[in-house]
């Protein structure tokens, strides 16, 4: 019978050697992602994640989702790898806390296994996953091509362009925080991305890991599952005008689902490109392929999240439905 998890409190007296809180210093903690992608064990199907760069006063959601799946990761012993995920985000997570995650076997075959993986806080349920695992085979292929120039120097010349007309005014916050980031981001076209202005729901970034980290296959699955919720939200948001943390929309993920077609390199580039196909009732869909610089699609993303508009953006959506004409 599987052995009742210890509290946090109780795994800190286990000698668990883990920092507990976030250092200030966004560049130590992103030299060090891998450390704290990787839970500490905490027990039997127990492990213990610790915090790490913070993007806010809540827990963010790729780190979530890549703890969970290191968690499971790490009780694999018979060859298999990660192949997909789906999960839900359940109630908000505090960024400076360490997490809980439990491991409950659900089947496992020759070829397949299926694992569940809850996350806590204290007594607080935070987010739930299952995970399935395959062992490597043969098969048929196929798969889309990029729609997008597989050039990152052209969108790391455009990057350097668009920073230097100035086009949006200041650089926009967004972009500045994404630069003390662990993941290095690059957009096919900046605008979309860190601009304001309307634009289709549909944008492109390149991403890598901003240090080299030589890791295994299970550690590249969890750092492209950190990046995956990276600006995801955003293609939702781009027809609207609207950008994630601005005061108009009250923005965070529902849920979020990855499937592994290739075992990625995250110290090499991957373009993400994402689209979203539907936004209606205080909710956006969005989904996207992860390419390797030579065309392969190594993963795919679908994410849900909640955009509840909000102050003057609410406004004018009230007005927009009863067919009043927006304020000079």
């Amino acid at each position: 019978m599987r052995r009742k998890c210890a509290s946090i409190g109780q795994k800190r007296s286990l000698g668990v050697d883990l920092e507990y809180r976030v250092r200030a210093d966004n560049g130590e903690e992103g030299s060090r992602l891998e450390e704290i992608l990787q839970p500490a064990p905490g027990g039997e199907g127990s492990w213990i994640g610790a915090p790490g760069p913070k993007m806010g006063p809540r827990l963010f959601g790729g780190q979530a989702v890549a703890q969970a799946l290191m968690a499971a990761s790490l009780e694999e012993d018979s060859g298999r790898l990660a192949h997909s995920l789906h999960c839900y985000f359940l109630k908000p997570g505090m960024a400076d806390e360490p997490v809980e995650y439990r491991v409950t076997h659900l089947t496992a075959g020759r070829s397949f296994a299926a694992r569940r993986v809850e996350a806590w806080q204290g007594a607080l349920c935070i987010f739930s996953m299952i995970a399935s695992f395959h062992r490597p085979e043969p098969g048929f292929r196929h798969a889309d091509e990029c729609p997008y120039p597989l050039d990152v120097e052209a969108a790391r010349a455009a990057l350097a362009e668009w920073r230097a007309r100035g086009d949006d005014g200041a650089e926009p916050p967004l972009a500045r925080r994404l630069q003390r980031r662990p993941i290095e981001i690059v957009p096919i076209d900046p605008g979309s991305v860190f601009g304001g202005a309307a634009r289709a729901p549909r944008a492109a970034w390149w991403m890598r890991r901003r240090r080299p980290s030589g890791a295994g296959p299970e550690m590249q699955r969890a750092l492209l599952a950190y990046a995956s919720d990276m600006l995801f939200m955003r293609n939702a948001m781009l027809p609207h005008a609207i950008q994630p943390g601005s005061h108009d929309v009250q923005a965070t993920s529902l849920d979020h689902a990855l499937w592994f077609h290739e075992t990625p390199d995250f110290d090499r580039w991957h373009l993400f490109a994402s689209e979203s196909p539907w936004a209606g009732g205080a909710r956006g869909l969005s989904r996207g392929h992860f390419y390797a610089e030579d065309g392969r699609m190594i993963a795919t993303a679908q994410q849900e999240n909640l955009m509840r508009p909000q102050g003057e953006a609410l406004e004018r959506l009230a007005q927009q439905e009863a067919g009043a004409p927006p304020p000079a």
